[in-house]
């Protein structure tokens, strides 16, 4: 028997079958979490005119120290009409334009103003508390690079710089199929030896945060006719997510249906717990997994695997996992033969995140999990890692 791949192993055959959707334009209202597929370059100079800083008054830096006349005011949105002359200053409001034949702005609390005139005391310099135009960013320049995912603060960047629309590539379809003869719908009413279905959601839930489109499929029984349909039917979508029948029991049909239907094999098996019986295939651009049943198993393949695979399937330069450092609030057993990932309740002492591992590590235990933020890396190997040690852990 072919011996596990390791996570890196393994992730690297899954980013080498992720390439990027296609490309789409989009409305930058409804760009949020979507990947730019081709730079995003400013349609303006930004400031788009030399602005003001501060409230106060634009001057001629000659005419200071002195008294000026204030012949005007630029307000913001509301330029001067008029052009100053030595011995006269404008009114200004911080962001207006800075009138012409002005070099400097003096703020209104370094002023003492009579009538219609202001004494200036000090000198002030030349190009003081102004905003040159294209201070900020030049009209044709990146404003954002293809790659980089669409934040709030990217966002607000693209639109300062008069970009209306982005061509961002197409979020993922993943269609999202669990599978077991135990599974019952939340709300009803267990039969005997039934468990309530949590999968499903867990995975939807975690498809929208990782920026896909979850098609939620009915669970479907172990039972070999119906169970050959639903996956044919749900290989239509970029991405297929199953729960369950990949291990090597006499009810773990899904890898074999999925080979009948024409997925090729990539990967089965991955030395990590919780997880190991992770299965990964393609069928022409269509990537399937199929993650174990047990939830926990499921949250950490998604995590590890799903969720860069979604992100480079979106065109992202950094899919991931993204793993942060910290250090053990308690000491780990390492397991000789696999990687584990840990759940974990992260807290911040000084600057340092210390991750308190929780009790009942058990992969059937997503309750248990509900109170863990973070997922702590414990490489394989012999003895344990003591409390204070320096980890690795992905944020949940």
């Amino acid at each position: 028997m072919t011996p596990p791949l390791s996570i890196d192993e393994a992730l690297a055959r899954v980013l080498a079958c992720a390439t990027p959707l296609p490309a789409e334009e989009v409305a930058l209202q409804d760009a949020l979490g979507r990947v730019l597929a081709a730079d995003g370059l400013a349609a303006t100079d930004l400031p788009p005119f030399p602005s003001s800083a501060m409230d106060g008054f634009a001057v001629r830096a000659a005419d200071t120290p002195g008294s000026l006349a204030v012949i005007d005011e630029s307000a913001a949105g509301r330029p001067a009409a008029t052009t100053l002359a030595p011995g006269q200053a404008i009114a200004i409001s911080t962001g207006a334009a800075v009138p012409d034949g002005a070099d400097a702005v003096v703020p209104v609390e370094d002023v003492v103003t009579r009538g219609d005139e202001i004494e200036v005391p000090a000198a002030v310099a030349s190009g003081a508390n102004i905003r040159p135009r294209a201070g900020d960013v030049e009209q044709d320049a990146v404003v954002v690079a293809a790659g980089m995912r669409l934040s709030p603060s990217r966002l607000g960047a693209l639109a300062a710089a008069g970009i209306g629309r982005v061509t961002c590539s197409r979020r993922p379809r993943v269609s999202v199929l669990s599978t077991g003869s135990e599974l019952a719908a939340p709300g009803t009413a267990l039969a005997p030896g039934q468990i309530y279905e949590s999968n499903a959601l867990l995975l939807a839930a975690q498809v929208a945060t990782a920026g896909g489109i979850a098609d939620v499929r009915e669970p479907v029984a172990d039972d070999e006719e119906p169970l050959r349909d639903r996956l044919r039917e749900a290989l239509e979508a970029d991405v297929l997510l199953t729960s369950g029948g990949v291990s090597v029991g006499p009810h773990d049909l899904v890898r074999r249906l999925l080979a009948e239907a024409g997925v090729h094999e990539e990967l089965w098996g991955v030395a990590v717990r919780p997880g190991k019986p992770l299965f990964f295939g393609t069928r022409g651009r269509t990537l399937v997994f199929g993650l174990p049943g047990n939830p926990v198993s499921t949250l950490v393949g998604f995590e590890l695997f799903v969720r860069p695979a979604l992100a480079a399937l979106q065109g992202s330069e950094s899919p991931g996992p993204v793993f942060s450092p910290g250090c053990l609030g308690a000491p780990l057993r390492r397991d000789a033969r696999r990687d584990q990932l840990v759940r974990a309740a992260a807290s911040s002492e000084g600057d340092a995140i210390v991750l308190a591992p929780l009790t009942g590590q058990g992969s059937h235990m997503i309750v248990r999990a509900a109170a863990a933020d973070a997922l702590v890396l414990v490489p394989r190997g012999e003895g344990e890692l003591a409390a204070g040690d320096s980890v690795s852990y992905l944020p949940l």
